[in-house]
């Protein structure tokens, strides 16, 4: 699958008469890390890698297994920046969903994807992209958060009527994110 070994081996030698490319740390770091995602991935994600010499973008699938979300599927794009492990990957949602740390035109509040964070709970060199995987996948369940919401008019319908916002779920669902 991770054909970019071979290119991290291939890097140093040199063809007839052109220099060495030089292979990023990026990319070093993520023959390692897309590994391990993948050994280790949530039973309820898939990763897809349309180019497997391009680990650095990739789409995730999350297919809920319980919660207001369950029965829906829901797509995201990771593209991991060049100064990555400094910075942390952005993540856009590329499937409508009302929810509260989701916005409709697809942002994604999850704090450890946060350069800074006042909880402590932002990004740092030391997580990986497992951590982000688990983290996206946790906002379907336990790390959804009603009190410091992106989708502020979602959380404020939860607080208005939770019947209601279940049902505006399960519409969405039916509209967007059908499996």
């Amino acid at each position: 699958m991770i054909t970019l070994s071979k290119k991290l081996k291939q890097g140093t030698q040199k063809s007839q008469g052109e220099e060495p490319k030089r292979i990023s740390i990026r990319d070093k770091l993520l023959v390692k890390e897309v590994q391990e995602m993948e050994e280790n991935l949530p039973k309820t994600c898939k990763a897809q890698f349309e180019n497997p010499n391009k680990l650095h973008l990739f789409t995730l699938t999350i297919l809920p297994d319980e919660g207001f979300w369950s029965g829906g599927k829901f797509k995201f794009t990771i593209e991991v920046p060049d100064d990555y492990n400094i910075v942390p990957p952005k993540v856009v949602s590329n499937t409508r969903i009302w929810h509260p740390n989701i916005g409709e035109n697809g942002e994604v509040c999850l704090s450890l994807l946060r350069q800074s964070s006042y909880d402590s709970m932002g990004w740092a060199p030391t997580r990986k992209l497992k951590d982000v995987i688990w983290g996206l996948n946790s906002l379907f369940s336990d790390l959804l958060n009603f009190d410091d919401p992106l989708n502020v008019e979602a959380a404020e319908h939860y607080e208005r009527d939770k019947e209601s916002f279940k049902a505006r779920v399960r519409d969405y669902i039916q509209l967007y994110a059908k499996r």
